[in-house]
């Protein structure tokens, strides 16, 4: 026996053919054993096939008993694995290695036709629909890599090298057989050709799928449903796609629900994306990018943790060149119902976009802002989100909507609301709105960059952003000094001194990877060099990046303390950490107060409105209180008063620390 398999006997051979089953060449057909002739009926097998052993029983998801086996199939070049049943096939299966307890029944036609890489390789022209930032796509792409080669053509030789590790993989990716990998379940399904199948995926009732990769495992299953169109794709882990979705040319990332009709073609999905009903077209979603509703488009944008409101549009088509034109919306942005964008714009960190846009407009400095319409204007309101409950609900939310399964998370995903990206653009936008109200003295609006705003808007911006500002600054603070007791401001000193300089700088947002600029500007260098030897080790250099960022966090706020306490930090006393910790302790009270406000609003008289719908107010009231709640009891309100507290005593924990031991405190 060759591998384990040995060639059918005379008996066999006649047994298979009163059931039914037909070969024109017998001597191909090699079974295990202990091989059961029983399981199979009217069969017929071309080329070389291989079967395993079959006995006992599968069940279907409802627990319906199947025996397994093959029955009422066509089976051409194929090695199916033990305990395997396939049955039902009304055309044929064909080039697939199929792994042991797969269920197939009531499909097509399943097959491998020529050499193929599996959706690997596909060139998604994506952000431009015309092309120019194409993404070769593979089996582990990630979102920052993603964004290398879409947004870092300035480095031609890097992207060159990057391209040059994704096609080294597709060569190695293709074959002229399939795989359908252990457990998986494939039932009612049209076509399936060119298609790569992992562990314990569900693919169920649909239309066709072709040229791609199903990344399922068993810890973490992929889905695809009823009369789902897919060609030219790379589906990964945990992601489901059903309910008549149709799919061109696209990478899901891990965690990710397309469903409900959506569409989308050239396009980038990435870790715990959402699409329901509506449209993509040429868009690059990182991670946490969810759109609802039928009426909304995305076009030629990057979005992050991103929600789009009913009716969410952009233009990217001016009707002379073409649809040339790109948007940028950074993460935690949201759009309300009906809003509108003309690309070219970019829209700040975890702004509201409220209204109709027709003009280019670029807030990426006023990050937490609402950019409203008003008379056919654009019109900032700058820092208002950081007083939003929202804003904080959204971030709380979430670390808790991580649907990955995965022990390998593609995507390395930093939660964080405050960080040296968020607030290193507040610090710029503080500036700037300080320069524009001494240019406009005395006006109520100031007019800038295609956009107006209210001076006294301006002014509370300044201070939700200092507020804001000295929150960071004291939980870094606060973090470094914890655990320790100091004798002196020597040692407080030394304590707060970083390990190296990395993290000072411009820092960014890599879809998801908040990281020093200078840390991709080297890694950058380094693929340009050749030293990097597959595609996986430029992502192994994204996860060293994140399991570092707090340590090159600490790095960036000791670069600007002297900006915040107007001395060296060579300088530092214990007195001075006590002024931070305060100031500290004042922005986060401060600003959780007004976020209680915020939620206040909730729970008042209007907001009762359609409820008890057949009584008065007392009984609005109780029928208010019964479906949301008290506002006292409410989960965000405790969390909120919780938050408070926690964080006064953090402060004063610290501040009685240094005093201990330190006579140079008054």
């Amino acid at each position: 026996m060759a591998d384990g398999y040995r060639s059918l006997s005379i008996g066999e051979i006649r047994g298979l053919e009163a059931a039914g089953c037909r070969s024109n060449s017998w001597e191909s057909v090699f079974v295990k054993e202990p091989f059961n002739a029983e399981r199979i009926q009217n069969v017929t097998f071309t080329g070389t096939v291989r079967l395993g052993h079959f006995n006992g029983i599968a069940r279907e998801r409802c627990g319906l008993p199947l025996l397994h086996g093959i029955k009422n199939a066509h089976i051409h070049n194929c090695t199916i694995g033990d305990n395997v049943t396939i049955t039902d096939i009304t055309g044929f299966i064909a080039n697939y290695d199929i792994g042991e307890g797969v269920v197939i029944r009531n499909c097509g036609h399943i097959s491998t036709e020529g050499r193929t890489s599996f959706g690997n390789g596909t060139r998604v022209a994506v952000l431009n629909e015309t092309g120019g930032r194409e993404v070769p796509i593979w089996d582990r792409l990630t979102s920052h890599m993603a964004y290398i080669i879409t947004l870092y053509r300035h480095r031609p030789a890097a992207i060159e090298v990057i391209e040059k590790l994704i096609s080294d993989y597709t060569e190695q990716a293709k074959s002229d057989r399939g795989e359908i990998g252990a457990g998986s379940y494939i039932a009612g399904c049209g076509t399936i050709k060119n298609v790569k199948v992992g562990n314990g995926a569900v693919i169920e009732d649909v239309s066709r799928l072709a040229e791609g990769s199903v990344n399922s495992t068993f810890k973490d299953p992929v889905f695809i449903g009823n009369d789902v169109i897919m060609d030219h794709f790379i589906i990964c882990s945990g992601s489901k796609v059903n309910d008549a979705a149709v799919i061109d040319k696209c990478f899901i990332g891990q965690g990710c629900t397309l469903s409900k009709q959506y569409s989308a073609e050239n396009s980038l999905f990435f870790a715990n994306c959402g699409g329901y009903h509506g449209e993509a077209c040429s868009i690059f979603a990182g991670p946490f990018t969810v759109t609802h509703h039928k009426s909304t488009l995305l076009i030629a944008g990057i979005f992050s943790f991103m929600n789009a409101g009913s009716g969410s549009n952009q233009s990217n088509h001016m009707y002379k060149l073409g649809p040339i034109h790109q948007g940028i919306m950074e993460r935690g942005s949201k759009t309300t119902s009906d809003s509108y964008v003309l690309w070219p714009s970019r829209i700040g960190p975890f702004t509201l976009v409220v209204g109709r846009h027709y003009h280019n407009v670029d807030t990426t400095q006023f990050p937490f802002s609402y950019l409203t319409e008003v008379s056919y204007e654009s019109q900032l309101i700058p820092g208002i989100n950081l007083r939003s409950v929202g804003t904080i609900r959204d971030a709380q939310k979430w670390p808790k909507r991580d649907a990955r399964k995965d022990q390998k998370k593609l995507d390395q995903i930093n939660y964080n609301l405050l960080s040296p990206f968020t607030v290193g653009k507040m610090m710029k936008g503080k500036e700037l709105l300080r320069k524009l109200l001494g240019e406009h003295p005395g006006q109520e609006f100031i007019y800038f960059d295609r956009m107006r705003m209210k001076s006294s808007a301006a002014e509370r911006g300044i201070t939700l952003y200092q507020m804001g500002i000295d929150k960071f600054i004291g939980n870094s603070v606060i973090k470094r000094l914890e655990g320790t007791e100091f004798k002196s401001d020597d040692e407080i000193r030394a304590r707060m001194k970083p390990e190296g300089n990395e993290g000072r700088g411009d820092w960014i947002d890599m879809s998801g990877l908040i990281t020093p600029l200078s840390a991709i500007e080297e890694l950058l260098s380094s693929i340009e060099k050749r030293e990097m030897k597959n595609a996986d080790a430029v992502n192994k250099s994204f996860e060293s990046i994140h399991k570092r960022y707090y340590e090159l966090e600490w790095a960036w706020v000791y670069d600007r303390l002297p900006e915040e306490t107007g001395k060296p930090n060579e300088e530092l006393t214990a007195s001075d950490i006590v002024e931070i910790v305060e100031r500290w302790k004042k922005s986060v009270v401060d600003l959780d107060r007004m976020l209680y406000e915020d939620a206040r609003k909730e729970f008042t008289l209007s907001s009762m409105t359609g409820f008890g719908i057949d009584g008065d107010d007392e009984v609005k009231k109780r029928d208010f209180e019964q479906v949301r709640g008290d506002f006292e009891k409410n989960s965000v309100v405790l969390a909120i008063l919780d938050h408070i507290r926690d964080k006064t005593e953090l402060g004063d924990e610290l501040i009685a620390r240094l005093m201990r031991n330190n006579s140079t405190i008054p």
